[in-house]
């Protein structure tokens, strides 16, 4: 088991000695490219040689370099937006009026390090409703329903019994996930969000691992949307004594911004017919 707590692959890939480690018998393959001017890592863990060494599940994983966003370049939140819809469309079996999906928001809305998938639902369109009571004006949208599931301590439910039952009611052709991760690198806290198609378990970067929700557990692809905002004490010299997780001191701007982002880019993925405009009169 890895020595350092990180929810990130490529942060697991780095500390394995990174893309030069890999040889195609390794089953990993990593790729980068530029998308809309931001950065984009592919790593493809293709079977199970590359998924005891990455301790991860097979699958892909897509990480995405925010920095361009916090240098505030030209247009940089309609292009991060529009980078992480088109990563997150080539992760998705499908989208249009026949592949309903359920976008679900984890975390702790009232601890901001924790309230990334409950906010992001906030800038979300949700259309399930109106697709289902006004057939023909919506009829080339999507239908998106939206659950912020909040946590065990706080329902006394396991979040997949939680997931499980409504989508037991709203049978989606997949299911998107958002929630907060832990990183190992400080420079990766709140600057950059990871995609991946193999799901997630709940609290696996602090520790507190739930039991996963992914496409066996709820029989639909499972597409895992995370932002790194807390890292562990370990990774900064702190050796002994009890671990901690730290956050950057202006993790309020950050979570609000980044949330923000994560619901537009997911909105535009999910309506690829839509433009960044369209979307912010809808949601006003």
């Amino acid at each position: 088991m890895n020595a350092y707590r990180t929810d990130l692959a490529l942060e697991t890939a780095e500390n394995l000695g990174g893309k030069e480690a890999f040889s195609p018998q390794d089953g990993v393959r990593i790729t980068e490219q530029m998308r809309e001017g931001y950065c984009v890592t592919m790593l493809h863990i293709t079977d199970e040689t590359g998924a005891r060494r990455m301790e991860k599940p097979m699958g892909r994983y897509v990480t995405i370099d925010l920095n361009p966003y916090f240098r505030r370049q030209s247009g940089f939140f309609g292009r991060g937006a529009r980078c992480l819809a088109q990563e997150l469309t080539a992760l998705l079996p499908g989208v249009g009026e026949d592949s309903p999906t359920m976008v679900v928001g984890l975390g702790n809305r009232a601890m901001t390090a924790d309230a990334v998938g409950s906010m992001a639902l906030e800038n979300l369109l949700v259309t399930r409703h109106m697709v289902t009571t006004l057939p023909l004006q919506f009829k080339t949208f999507t239908p998106v329903s939206a659950l912020a599931a909040g946590v065990t301590g706080c329902t006394g439910l396991e979040t997949l019994e939680l997931v499980q039952g409504v989508a037991a009611q709203v049978k989606p052709a997949a299911v998107i996930v958002i929630d907060a991760l832990a990183a190992r690198e400080r420079h990766r806290l709140c600057a950059t969000v990871q995609l991946s198609d193999t799901g997630l378990i709940p609290g696996s970067g602090v520790g507190n691992h739930r039991t996963a929700i992914n496409e066996e557990t709820l029989g639909v692809p499972v597409i895992a949307v995370g932002l790194p905002t807390v890292i562990s004490t370990r990774h900064l010299g702190d050796g002994g004594g009890e671990e901690m997780f730290l956050t950057t001191r202006d993790i309020d701007q950050r979570v609000r911004e980044l949330s923000r982002l994560i619901g537009y880019g997911i909105t535009l993925a999910l309506q690829p017919a839509l433009t960044l405009e369209d979307v912010t009169g809808l949601l006003g």
